[in-house]
């Protein structure tokens, strides 16, 4: 079990981190602290109440006013709250119909969202463990400063809920949607491969299993959303064993298949197996830690769904293919991340697969081209696209590939576009093939 708390404390804190959790309660916690600590400091200190001014608090000897206005502040913020929720929820809804229920995982990573529930829920909170210091009985007291502070936190807050409506305005407009996924995308691919490719791309490397191998299976169904390399690095050079990933990040494996492989099986010891799968995070939903593949099919669904027949709305696919030529141009200028690892040198001892750049291709433009076969539009866009992607890259394989691909959208539309528009897609096609011959 304690093999498994690394990767189970990174899971958590990637899950707590991204919901509704733990930026919001740790702000209500630390501004329900900061009312009972001031009002205790102000009991403590009396002379605090008299630095502020009677124009802002002129009842500084009636406790009722204080219990009035604490009380009021905190009714009136759960009111607030509970708006905020139900706008919340409408725009998760929205989102999830129109565009893809994939996507709901951006917004509820979205960091002005949690804020807006952590400053109210911390200013009930406030409110709430100051109230009990106003009081009349058995000595009277009037926390002057403390109820200052909640109205001055109330003033925040009706501030702040403008700031949110317009903020929830702009999230739900798809441009900023799938601006938002391609950022996170690059982070991703940032941190995944945070090196230049150079002028030369790997050379290939195959990904075969070794001959003689021990199976270890999978103990839980789910996607792979994470995998501790260097636990699996330091495992298999304890055991002098070389392992096999089976499946790569972002993929399906129900339990009972093959996970991993590993050579020399007699040397992994019985306690071994569950050793090598706690370095894998598998869960029921993909995630973004280190999969580049998922933050493009978010992408991709909402260019399906725009070029659907019901909404037919072809201008966001093309912002669509725009934010996918930005993420596959990031990545063809890394260096993919590596699949073989030696330890010691020349000695392997692990061997994952990663995307390919075809693979990425595939995922990014192959449905939006299939679907735009008939939309003039949206092809030339592609074009565009991989245009603007071979005007990036010094590679001449991956020019080739680039340039089979645009050919293959002009030919899907030969045979559902009339002869004037396919004459601007075989000019754009012709744009693409000069540069490509033009760079050698």
């Amino acid at each position: 079990m304690f093999e498994r708390l690394p990767i189970l404390f990174r899971s958590a804190m990637y899950a707590l981190r991204g919901g509704f959790l733990i930026r919001p309660l740790a702000i209500a916690v630390i501004l329900g602290i900061a009312g009972a600590a001031l009002s205790s400091l102000e009991e403590a200190i009396p002379q605090i109440s008299a630095w502020i001014p009677n124009t802002l608090f002129p009842s500084h000897q009636d406790a009722g006013v204080a219990q009035v206005i604490l009380s009021s502040i905190a009714t009136s913020i759960m009111t607030v709250v509970s708006i905020v929720f139900a706008i919340l929820l409408m725009t998760l809804t929205l989102a999830s119909t129109q565009f893809s229920p994939r996507i709901l995982i951006s917004f509820v990573r979205d960091r002005t969202t949690q804020w807006t529930l952590g400053v109210f829920l911390g200013t009930f909170s406030y409110c709430m463990a100051a109230l009990p210091a106003a009081r009349a009985l058995p000595h009277p007291f009037v926390p002057v400063a403390t109820v200052t502070g909640a109205m001055v936190l109330a003033l925040v807050c009706v501030g702040w809920l403008i700031y949110f409506i317009n903020h929830i305005s702009q999230s739900i407009s798809v441009n900023h949607i799938v601006d938002r996924i391609a950022r996170e995308t690059e982070q991703v691919i940032d941190e995944l491969m945070p090196y230049p490719r150079g002028a030369f791309p790997l050379p290939y490397r195959s990904e075969a299993s070794p001959a003689e191998d021990g199976a270890i299976l999978n103990r839980q169904s789910g996607y792979i959303r994470y995998v501790d390399l260097k636990h699996l690095i330091t495992l298999s050079q304890i055991y002098r064993i070389c392992v096999y990933v089976e499946r790569r990040v972002g993929q399906f494996v129900p339990a009972g298949v093959p996970l991993l492989r590993v050579s020399k099986p007699e040397r992994v010891p019985s306690e071994g197996a569950f050793h090598l799968t706690a370095a894998f995070d598998i869960g029921p939903t993909r995630t973004m830690q280190q999969d580049v593949e998922f933050g493009i099919i978010q992408i991709v669904d909402i260019a399906l769904r725009a070029m659907s027949p019901a909404i037919n709305d072809p201008s966001t696919a093309i912002s669509c293919v725009d934010q996918l030529s930005r993420i596959m141009i990031l990545w063809i200028s890394r260096l993919p991340p590596a699949s073989h690892y030696y330890a010691p040198p020349h000695v392997l001892r692990l061997f994952i697969p990663w995307m390919s750049f075809d693979g990425l291709l595939d995922t990014a433009f192959e449905q939006i081209r299939h679907y735009a076969a008939a939309d003039v539009a949206v092809s030339l866009r592609l074009l565009r696209a991989f245009t603007d992607i071979v005007g990036t890259t010094q590679h001449a394989d991956l020019r080739t590939i680039l340039l089979e691909r645009a050919r293959r959208v002009a030919a899907g539309c030969a045979g559902h576009l009339p002869k004037d528009e396919l004459v601007k897609l075989q000019q754009r096609l012709a744009v693409l093939e000069t540069i490509i011959v033009a760079k050698g």
